[in-house]
Order: C-alpha cells, then structure tokens, then sequence
C-alpha cells in the first residue's frame, strides 16, 4: 500500500487500516505545528486508492475500521469522500466506520445534505483539531477559524450523525490563562457534545513561529503546575457524557476516564501527580519533543 512520509494517526487508531486519500495538510499554517510543513499538499489519484484497497482485501481479513490520512483528509469534496467510502465498502465489506482527521474549515464547506449522506456511508468519529475554545488563543495558533467559526460545523455534525472527537491543547493560550482556557473548552465541549474529547500539550517544535515567539519572549508556555491545574479544571466544568481520551505521551499525566462518571477518579489521579511531583519541576516548564 502507498503511504507518502510523513504518516500520522491518532494514538486510538492503532490498530485501523491507514489508507492514503491525501499527502501532507491542506491549511500547513498552524503557529505549533510542523507535521506537514515540508510537504507538499496533493489529493492522492482514486486509481491509486482502489490499488490499494484491492491489496488491502488481499491481505487483511475482517476489517472494520478504516483512517484515512494524510492532515486533514475530510478537506476533500463530499462527491469524493463518497465515491471512496463506496470503493472501501466494496472491497472491505466488513467496515462499520471510516474516519480522517478534520478541521472546522472542512465541515463548513460541506451541506447538510451532504454531510447526513456520508453518515450514511459508515464515515464518522472525525479527529477534529479545534486545539481551544478560548478566541485569543485560538487566533494566535492561526487555525483559520474564529471560536465563532466552531460552533455551528460542529452542531450541523451532530445533526447529520456523524460522530467526533475535540482535539484541544493544554497550556494553548499560555502562561497564567490555563483557567481561562479550561472555562472556554469546558463551555464549547458542554454545547457541542462530542464522542470524546482529546487532550495534547502545548510545545514548541523547532522552526515554528510558536518557538520564535517564546525565543523573543512575546509569548511564555504554562508551567507544569498550571498544565496540572487546567487540566483539573477541564475535568470538573465538562458536565456532557464523553469519553475523556488522554494518553498521548505529551501529556504529563496520561489516562483515558468516562465522563462525568468517572471525574472525581480522573481529578484524583491528576491530583496524585501533583503530590509526587518536584517543587522545582511544577514550577518549571518542562521540554517536550512532539506535539
């Protein structure tokens, strides 16, 4: 199967088939983010698509679940989003759901109809990067929505049937407003109800404008202590059943927990690497290598 470096999946999807329907991201602009900024973005061919499918049906049995990358593969017209879910039904006859990465932006482009169409077609848990609910910070992560932007795409998601899960940032507008980022994900997560919510951490890669403007000092990251205390604070204000989905190794403390049933236990595991946490380091900003 044809894959075009690099591949990038969420940690949850590691046992999904990967089946390439784009290269690189379509947007490429993000502050943080340097997943795709040397590749070019291309829509993969559909004859390549159903090469690949055809050795796929050759050499796994059973599949039920499909990913298609690359960055945000829902970028892609829902006349061709359609035509490839008809192609992996055809030879995958066992899947129940098809999912991709998807910005704000690529729901708005799309209709009602067309949307409750690819419901139909088995395409759902979209892994939506909306990285914070907080208007600020969201402008300067340079996303290319507004928090009012976010709203509705995501309501009209819920209408049409198609499941998602919110992808945010801890620490995503910076040091001293952890809080005031906690409130605003808790309140956009509480209106638009998704499957489950996904938590990373805020890091400066290597060439990004997020590491220039922490180099210049325009913009200062979160320290351990105050990544801790909103995380608390997401857990306690998202009062919506939702699975909380936490295990990326970015995160300091990593665990997944259902919502709100299991808050007290996610707030009281959060609270326990807090007590065994260094002085020194909770007051300090830990380096991260990946987003």
């Amino acid at each position: 199967m044809k894959y075009t470096q690099p591949v990038y999946r969420p940690p949850y999807e590691a046992n999904t088939l990967l089946l390439q329907v784009t290269v690189g991201c379509a947007h490429n602009k993000c502050t943080f983010c340097t997943m795709y900024r040397d590749v070019k973005f291309q829509v993969e061919k559909i004859d390549q698509v159903e090469k690949d499918l055809q050795e796929a049906q050759q050499l796994y049995g059973n599949v039920k679940r499909v990913f298609l990358v690359n960055g945000d593969a829902f970028v892609l017209s829902a006349k061709r989003l359609k035509e490839i879910a008809e192609k992996v039904h055809h030879y995958l006859p066992e899947v129940e759901k098809i999912t991709m990465y998807s910005s704000i932006n690529n729901i708005k482009h799309k209709s009602d109809e067309e949307l409750a169409e690819l419901a139909k077609l088995g395409i759902g848990d979209l892994w939506i990067g909306v990285e914070t609910g907080h208007g600020e910070a969201l402008k300067y992560l340079n996303k290319g929505s507004s928090i009012e932007d976010a709203y509705e795409p995501l309501e009209r998601l819920n209408k049409a049937g198609i499941t998602f899960f919110y992808g945010f940032m801890f620490g995503a507008a910076g040091k001293g407003k952890g809080i005031e980022n906690a409130e605003a994900n808790a309140k956009l997560i509480n209106k638009v109800k998704p499957l489950g919510i996904v938590p990373t951490t805020l890091s400066p890669n290597e060439g990004t404008q997020l590491a220039k403007d922490i180099a210049d000092g325009t913009f200062e990251l979160a320290t351990e202590r105050e990544l801790f205390e909103e995380q608390k604070k997401t857990i306690e204000l998202v009062d919506v059943p939702t699975y909380y989905m936490g295990i990326h190794i970015i995160n300091s403390v990593s665990f997944d927990a259902e919502l709100p049933k299991g808050k007290q236990g996610a707030i009281d595991r959060v609270n326990h690497a807090i007590s065994n946490t260094n002085e020194a380091i909770l007051d300090s900003v830990p380096e991260r290598h990946s987003i």
